[in-house]
């Protein structure tokens, strides 16, 4: 392959942008310092308490439990940690879910925060947790829970009964797929929380403190006027000796994860997927560069061959159809050693973009090669010379390869994602098996200022055909107003925090966050379409 090379040589620092994108990632790490620290609330002297409260009962942080499943010195793929962003709900939704080795396999853990609320459960822990289901179920990944919660989070049971209800039903979907499921319980895990040991397919409780129960003894006492005692409702000893629901006692937090990694360890688990082709080599140009390449303002452009010149294996790069629909960027490489298929934007899509894009996408199918499409968009090109010219149909069978691609999709948003650009490019309605965004992201219908000219525009046209003057001064406040809440609602953090990603990402660590998910997708089967739905020619 010919190594790619950067527009600018090697390229040219950018104080502006530099500056910009590290203030956005202090205010990350700010967050993220948070959410690891525990105890879920916005005092922090109140959450130093909890934390301290939970620790004098000789409990781990669910960080900490974690680190003593991993194989040691292994990495932990931490995914949606700033999920609940800008919501009610606390920073991260109380839960933690990532990707881990465990005894040597790949598997997807989920571990409640009991600091949080008491590990109760709200639409942010309920949103993530089935997003780990997801991930677990299309990547073939062996499900762990690290488990204490005090089940749902009564004041919201009304935002979360129907939804959480899933999570029973995919632990079970998962082990009718082949995919294990092991449930380790460190306290409580009352009512439907009973139900996440119940339907996995193992189960480890830890003496003298796992209480698993669909009622507990104040329920039981209203329910049916029995005075129960804990453990003889619930207790782990109950359980291993009389119910029969553990099927392992651990004496203590390390015992349990001890024997959930013995678990894994016996499951003789084997990817399906092809492994990487090639040993990996790094980058020829230094990833700090993409610091100064992101741009601060959006609307700037910036070179996408640049940032795969510090993402790709020894920044090589085959480019298909270099010279054809010069604004999207296609071409192979290598991630970790793994062989991918890119598609990046280097401005707005036009007709030959997209049936570029098209061909390429099918290609990528027809070799068994995962896609990492890398966004920069703001959308498809309008206008009488682009409508007559055919730009819906043409966008429609970028669409179309899209939608019925089945290699693996990795999207990184790594600029604008606005209007059907997000769609052509795979965004989350897509089902990419993951997306990661640097915090430079936007992602909305089309630009804040965009959609206020808009309004602006429908506005006069209604008061015309009223017959009366549109009153400009009075509409600015109601057009900048909008303009500011879609700017607000625009932000890498709005998006996190709803999960429309999988997580923001310093866009120093691409390479390597692409390569803990590229193998992760190789634990199933990696196989492309045999079909497309009618291109409309």
């Amino acid at each position: 392959m010919a190594p790619v090379l950067p527009a600018r040589g090697e390229v040219a620092r950018d104080a502006a942008n530099r500056a910009a994108m590290l203030e956005a990632l202090a205010e990350i790490d700010g967050l993220l310092a948070k959410v690891t620290a525990g105890g879920g609330s916005d005092d922090p002297d109140k959450n130093a308490r909890t934390v301290a409260r939970h620790r004098g009962r000789g409990k781990l942080l669910p960080r900490e439990r974690i680190g003593l499943l991993l194989d040691p010195g292994s990495p932990f793929l931490e995914l949606s940690p700033l999920a609940g962003w800008g919501t009610d709900d606390p920073l991260g939704g109380g839960v933690v879910t990532g990707i881990g080795r465990v005894s040597g396999t790949e598997c997807m853990v989920v571990a409640n925060d009991p600091t949080v609320k008491g590990g109760s459960q709200g639409p942010t822990s309920v949103a993530k947790g089935l997003r780990a289901m997801e991930i677990a179920r299309l990547n073939r990944l062996p499900l762990v829970s690290l488990t204490e919660s005090g089940g749902a989070d009564l004041p919201k049971q009304a935002e979360i009964f129907v939804p959480g209800g899933a999570s029973f039903k995919n632990l079970t979907q998962l082990s009718a797929l082949g995919i294990p499921t092991v449930t380790l319980v460190f306290g409580s895990s009352t009512a439907g929380g009973a139900y996440v040991p119940g339907m996995s397919d193992y189960v480890v409780l830890q003496k003298d403190a796992a209480r698993v129960y669909l009622g507990g003894p104040p329920l039981v006492k209203m329910a049916i006027d029995e005075d129960a005692d804990e453990e003889e409702l619930g207790g782990a000893e109950m359980h291993a000796r009389t119910s029969g629901l553990a099927d392992y006692l651990a004496r203590d937090e390390r015992d349990a994860l001890r024997i959930g990694r013995e678990i894994v360890s016996h499951l003789r688990w084997r990817k399906q997927g092809p492994g990487p082709d090639r040993a990996p080599v790094a980058p020829r140009y230094d990833p700090e560069d993409l610091l100064d390449i992101a741009s601060a303002d959006i609307r700037q452009p910036f070179e996408a061959r640049e940032v795969l010149a510090r993402v790709l294996d020894g920044s090589e790069f085959e480019e298909f159809k270099p010279l054809y629909g010069s604004t999207l960027v296609t071409g192979w490489g290598h991630i970790g050693g793994y062989p991918v298929g890119v598609l990046a934007n280097n401005g707005i899509l036009f007709s030959e973009e997209s049936q570029k894009g098209a061909q390429f996408i099918q290609l990528c199918n027809r070799m068994d090669v995962p896609i990492v499409f890398a966004q920069n968009i703001t959308g498809f090109m309008v206008g009488t010379r682009y409508e007559q010219g055919g730009i819906i149909k043409d966008g429609a069978k970028l669409i179309n390869a899209v939608s019925n691609s089945t290699v693996p999709h990795l999207t990184l948003m790594m600029g604008a994602s606005y209007g059907a650009g997000n769609y052509g490019m795979s965004g989350r309605a897509y089902d990419p098996r993951f997306v990661f965004s640097w915090p430079n992201h936007r992602i909305a219908v089309m630009g804040p200022k965009q959609l206020a000219g808009v309004l602006t525009i429908v506005a006069r046209q209604k008061a015309q055909s009223m017959g009366i003057e549109f009153d400009e001064a009075a509409f600015s406040p109601i057009r900048d107003a909008f303009e500011e809440q879609v700017e607000s609602q625009s932000t890498a953090l709005f998006a996190t925090g709803r999960l429309w990603d999988d997580g923001i990402i310093d866009p120093r660590d691409t390479r390597t966050v692409l390569t803990l998910a590229l193998s992760a997708v190789h634990s199933a089967p990696v196989s492309g379409a045999a079909s497309y739905g009618v291109f409309r020619m």
